[in-house]
């Protein structure tokens, strides 16, 4: 199993990218409305809020599973945060 700080890492490193890509976006369209990409972040921002109180709950039973559940969780929130991405 993979630790749990590397799983830390991960969620820092990939919601990263994606509040990263929404300010490049905003940077290369000036002239759009940024409502839609601020809305993108603030969602990054509490998807990884509520990942992060996951990987810090204390009362589970299976572990391994737990973590699993966490690491396909941060792959699907990435994936639709990248489609509302990729329609700006």
């Amino acid at each position: 199993m993979a630790s749990i700080k590397n799983l830390k890492k991960d969620i820092n490193y990939v919601l990263g990218d994606i509040i990263g890509e929404c300010y490049t976006w905003e940077l290369l369209n000036p002239t759009e409305n940024t409502k839609k990409s601020e809305a993108i972040i603030d969602e990054a921002i509490i998807i990884f809020d509520a990942l992060i109180d996951k990987v810090h709950e204390k009362n589970v039973e299976d572990t391994k599973a737990h973590f699993k559940s966490i690491t396909l969780e941060l792959e699907e929130a990435a994936n639709k945060l990248l489609e509302k991405i990729n329609k700006l």
